[in-house]
């Protein structure tokens, strides 16, 4: 799976070098058998962000691109977009994806995470329940579903992995809350692309069937 990300990550035009933190050594090993290049991170972070934040440390870069080893089937285009978000607009500092759905599937499902905007395309808030709620009688609004990939300044990754977690981010278990917890904001771009996340066993199943299929999205 880590090998579909890294060449789905590969394909990107904007991206200049592509490196795997785990602190798995059998991780390492695979990635260095396809002939990746993998960092070893300490076992004790809390959250994928902080571990992209030690190996960020390193880099001389100044976007970095966070892309979960769960996503093989993430788009390159998408990629992209977020990062062109960033380039586009120099006083942002964080950018992530959001994608229109109106799948009820979707909305009541807590492995979805969904979000809200304003005006801009800044978030207001992430969430793994439906949001916004829609009173009885009043017409439903765009339900955006957020796609997991993320852009950072790495100066400010480096300052928001020093930051306190929030309650927030603990309740629902999203990271990106810390930033808003901490009054940053995030940008964010609508994607017409989408990608499967490996969570469970059945998770893993659809994606094999959508990658022997020869899936594109």
């Amino acid at each position: 799976m880590v090998e579909h990300v890294h060449d789905r990550v590969c394909e990107a035009r904007t991206i200049g070098a592509v490196v795997v933190a785990t602190d798995d050594e059998r991780v390492a090993r695979a990635v260095s058998d396809f002939g990746g290049t993998a960092v070893m991170t300490r076992a004790d972070h809390e959250t994928g962000t902080d571990r992209l934040a030690e190996v960020a440390a390193e880099l001389t870069g100044q976007l970095v691109v966070n892309v979960q080893g769960d996503e093989p089937l993430i788009s390159p285009d998408a990629i992209d977009a977020c990062v062109k978000l960033l380039l586009d607009h120099p006083e942002d500092v964080m950018g992530t994806l959001r994608r229109r759905t109106s799948d009820a599937s979707d909305l009541v499902s807590p492995g979805v995470v969904k979000l809200v905007t304003d005006g801009d395309g800044y978030a207001l808030y992430f969430s793994r329940t439906a949001i916004p709620y829609v009173r009885p009688g009043q017409e439903p609004p765009v339900f955006w579903r957020h796609l997991g990939l993320y852009v950072y300044r790495r100066s400010f990754l480096l300052t928001l992995a020093r930051l306190p977690s929030t309650p927030a981010e603990r309740s629902e278990g999203l990271e990106q809350l810390r930033a808003l917890g901490h009054g940053y904001r995030i940008r964010t771009v609508e994607t017409t692309a989408d990608t499967v996340g490996v969570d469970t066993p059945e998770d893993l199943e659809r994606v094999r069937r959508l990658l022997e299929a020869g899936a594109r999205t």
